[in-house]
């Protein structure tokens, strides 16, 4: 199965409301939206590029995934996650081929989308998204 299209790009940042207005400002973004999501210990904020979310995670735990990538990296690119119409038998799909994925079972991301990582791939973070059930 392919991916039917970029669900979302995430950027990690330390000042969220700073790094909406300086990506508002140098894209010409749409202005942002802020959405909880306290499970991952983060504060959260979308806008659309085309059909892509622009993510930016800003970590409030230093322990969380995003805290502890922000910690090593700084401040920057994060994680692709790339759009499935069915996540499910996608994941049933990787693992009938023994690819080995960091989530077995699809979990809550921010909004309504569920999602699953798959982990690291040549330097990158990536992430399925199920693209089916995210409203466009």
């Amino acid at each position: 199965m392919t991916p039917t299209r970029i669900h979302h790009i995430n950027f990690v940042v330390y000042d969220l409301e700073k790094a909406m207005l300086q990506f508002e400002r140098a894209l010409g973004l749409e202005e942002f939206e802020i959405v909880e999501h306290r499970i991952r210990g983060s504060r959260v904020a979308r806008s659309r590029v085309g059909e892509t979310w622009f993510v930016l995670v800003c970590p409030d735990d230093p322990e969380s995934v995003p805290g502890r990538y922000l910690n090593q990296h700084g401040e920057g690119f994060f994680l692709i996650s790339l759009g499935y119409n069915d996540l499910a038998r996608q994941l049933e799909h990787l693992e009938a081929r023994n690819v080995h994925i960091s989530d077995q079972e699809p979990r809550s991301g921010i909004v309504d989308w569920q999602v699953a990582d798959i982990g690291e791939v040549n330097g990158v973070l990536l992430q399925m998204t199920d693209d089916a059930a995210a409203p466009r």
